[in-house]
């Protein structure tokens, strides 16, 4: 996603700029950027061999130098990443043997291990089962809720992103369609528009927010 791209600083825009911190994003280091945006790309790829401890410590780099090495602070929280994702207990296991759900929750301790209050996640939930897809969201969720980070993610699962999101933003074309809240940005309409697919979006009854039926062949009378 271009969007997502561009507030991570791998994409230039053509016109505008991108602030940080009242400065302009593409005027600072990969270092000083890195302390404070956490990014988490589509499909990570780790060597082979990558223990979770190893990869969450990743998240450390970019506080070290020559002149400072290893802390007791790099340590503290890559063991308050690993708790907080609830994988301690798998630190020691090499990244290639666990899980979908599990590698999902492992890559975002490594973003959590770079302490920055935003973090960037371009589809965190492809490739996972439903019940791993809800598991990575509700640990977003909580991390955003208890620990007041701002999680700023591209969802293709209309129904995952109003249950989860507090502000949606559609793209068409990559140009911004509908913003807003998940009950005023998601329409009948925008879904027509944006996705070439005709639905009926009625409320979520788990959640009360919206809930996109798809129509499609069979469903029509």
């Amino acid at each position: 996603m271009d969007l997502l791209r561009g507030l991570a600083r791998l994409l230039k825009p053509r016109v505008g700029t991108i602030y940080l911190d009242t400065t302009d994003i593409f005027k600072l280091s990969t270092k000083e950027v890195a302390k404070k945006l956490g990014i988490l790309t589509q499909g990570p790829v780790a060597p082979e061999g990558l223990t979770v401890r190893d990869l969450v410590a990743c998240g450390r780099f970019p506080y070290q130098n020559w002149l400072q090495q290893w802390t007791k602070e790099d340590e503290r929280l890559i063991e308050l990443a690993l708790e907080t994702t609830g994988i301690k207990y798998l630190a020691e296991r090499e990244l290639d043997t666990l899980s979908g759900g599990q590698r999902q929750r492992a890559w975002i301790a490594m973003a959590l291990a770079q302490d920055t209050d935003i973090l960037l996640l371009d589809e965190p939930t492809t490739f996972l089962d439903l019940a791993h897809q809800i598991e990575v969201l509700d640990l977003l969720y909580d991390l955003n809720q208890n620990q007041g980070r701002t999680i700023v993610m591209v969802l293709h699962d209309l129904n995952h992103a109003c249950r989860y999101a507090d502000y949606l933003v559609a793209v068409k074309e990559g140009q911004i369609f509908a913003v807003g809240e998940p009950n005023l940005a998601i329409t009948e309409k925008m879904v027509r528009e944006v996705f070439g697919l005709e639905c009926r979006v009625i409320p979520d009854p788990v959640s009360g927010t919206p809930m996109c039926i798809p129509v499609g062949r069979k469903g029509r009378k």
